[in-house]
């Protein structure tokens, strides 16, 4: 439920706090003094697009805060998008002269499309032209999915929609394109076949490398190691005889001072760290071998891996990675080719729209006759005695939107026929059924807060009073918020504010102000006599007033 509007610079209202409470308020006041700028300044605060336009003039910004209760469907939502939910849910709107905009929920900077979000779970605001989207199919084919609760359907025929038509498209370019697919292939074939006969493994670059170096330089590795075994290990001079004569001559000097004792350790540690280099360099040369078959083996295994390397244009260790992605290219290929799988996939597709089409349309006729006969019992207390309503679902070509059209049809009194809507209702018709419509549609909404800007337009008279009736039911069940012109619908609000407008020196401005019972007395009585009150207009305020 709606708590607080504050607004402050907005078209012409300079500052205002307007509190709400539960039912049924409603809004009057004369023509011209802003009674929907409450409607458009509330829209904003709900993620409304807006302009600089808004900005009162000679200020920097208009700033805009809507307080809420949080019900509790609303939870879930919050804690998925991580707000606090206490008790209160701030929703902010700033728009500066240079229509830059800002939103906030709770204070946390949010995009617009976040605060828009929020905004349709909190209010659903009927406009004063809503009435006449109802000329439209789609809007009488939302309406009806709406009243059903048949979103999750509309979304899983529209999704399934969309894969048909990709499946389809994918089928036509596989058939269209079946020349070029069989030239790439026939590349791919020779440059995986190419790659094929190299029969590169993993790593083997690395390891002919090391193996042609190792054998190309065979005989300076032996010599080199022939010669470092020699000053390690041999009969005379050896490096390891000095350390054994270092070692013994320590070791005989530790009987007179033992501090000796490291150093003797540190050549003792080299002394057998030198032996077993010389055994390691004994078998290592012992394997060493010169092998000039195996070397020319290795030249020609490089030669041939840069070669190919040379030919594919990449460096000789990308070739492995290479034969990969064309095993994979290879792949998609075959499957974009497979005119046989991608029949399969279409008619798989197609089969999953169906099902969600015929689901979606099951529930559409059975919502449309409950709808229709709830809408033709309104009619007949809203001047349209012995009328009816019916919606009719026409076969229609495989769409986004299911397989059917969706066209509501009226007839006006008894006696004849239900035709189209557009071609039957007048403007004041058309704005009683869409009333009726929002009526009932309400009644099944999860929204706490309903709006009607001017929707009772075009009535009057005891229609206008079974109009204020129903939207006065409709506050025993949400909180309803009306701006009207008509003293029938305003004397059944349980709450009452009148929007004035004012001009001192040149400049205009808005205000909004609560109505004590007296006051309520002398602006329905406005709205019935117009300037002139007289003493008998008053009395028939009263009279409406008191009626409630």
């Amino acid at each position: 439920m709606l708590r607080t509007l504050h607004i402050r610079d907005f078209v012409i209202v300079d500052q205002a706090e307007i509190p709400f409470e539960p039912g049924f308020t409603v809004f009057s006041g004369e023509t011209g003094a802003g009674k929907s700028i409450l409607i458009d300044a509330l829209s904003l605060a709900l993620g409304a697009r807006g302009d600089a336009s808004v900005v009162r003039d000679g200020a920097a910004r208009t700033d805009i805060s809507a307080v809420f209760e949080i019900p509790d469907t609303l939870r879930p939502w919050l804690q998925e998008h991580e707000f606090d939910a206490d008790d209160a849910l701030v929703l902010r709107r700033v728009i500066d002269t240079q229509a830059r905009s800002r939103a906030f929920i709770n204070g946390l900077p949010v995009a617009l499309g976040q605060l828009r979000e929020l905004g349709e779970l909190l209010v659903d605001i009927h406009g004063q032209h809503a009435h006449q989207s109802l000329l439209k199919t789609a809007s009488q084919r939302d309406l009806l999915d709406a009243q059903g609760k048949h979103q999750s359907l509309a979304k899983q025929t529209q999704q399934a929609w969309h894969d048909w038509q990709q499946a389809q498209k994918a089928l036509l370019a596989a058939q269209k394109s079946a020349a070029v697919l069989k030239e790439e292939r026939e590349r791919l074939d020779w440059q995986i076949a190419e790659l094929g006969r190299l029969d590169l493994r993993p790593g083997e670059w690395d390891a002919i490398n090391q193996d042609q170096n190792r054998l190309a330089h065979a005989q300076s590795l032996q010599d080199g190691a022939t010669a470092a075994l020699a000053a390690l290990d041999n009969e005379q001079d050896s490096v390891e005889q000095y350390l054994s004569r270092a070692a013994h001559q320590i070791k005989q000097l530790l009987h007179h001072d033992n501090r000796l004792q490291g150093v003797y350790d540190a050549i003792e540690s080299a002394r057998i760290a030198a032996a077993e280099a010389a055994s390691d360099l004994n078998s290592y040369l012992d394997r060493l071998e010169l092998d000039p078959e195996r070397l020319a083996q290795a030249e020609r295994r490089l030669g041939a891996i840069f070669d190919a390397a040379r030919k594919f244009k990449v460096e000789p260790e990308e070739l492995d990675a290479l034969h990969a992605s064309l095993l994979a290219q290879r792949e998609a290929s075959d499957a974009a080719a497979d005119i046989g799988a991608l029949t399969q996939h279409v008619e798989a597709s197609q089969n999953l729209y169906s099902k969600a089409a015929e689901a979606l349309g099951n529930a559409r006729r059975k919502t449309s006759k409950t709808l229709a006969a709830q809408v033709t019992q309104a009619m007949q207390t809203l001047a349209m005695q012995g009328g009816r309503f019916d919606i009719t679902l026409h076969p229609c070509e495989p769409s986004a939107h299911g397989n059917e059209s969706v066209e509501f049809l009226v007839a006006g009194h008894s006696g004849v026929q239900t035709r189209p809507l557009a071609k039957v209702v007048s403007g004041g018709e058309l704005a009683r059924l869409s009333l009726a419509l929002s009526v009932i549609a309400s009644r099944a909404a999860r929204v706490p807060t309903l709006i009607f800007d001017e929707v009772d337009t075009g009535v009057g008279g005891a229609v206008a009073e079974v109009v204020g009736r129903l939207l006065r039911e409709l506050g025993g069940r949400h909180q309803v918020l009306c701006v009207t012109h008509l003293p029938q619908v305003a004397a059944r609000g349980m709450h009452h504010y009148e929007v004035r407008k004012t001009s001192t020196d040149g400049t205009t401005l808005s205000s909004i102000a609560a109505l004590s019972e007296q006051d309520r007395v002398h602006e329905v009585a406005r709205m019935l006599g117009g300037l002139t009150i007289t003493e008998t207009t008053r009395k028939h305020a009263r009279e409406m007033l008191a009626a409630i």
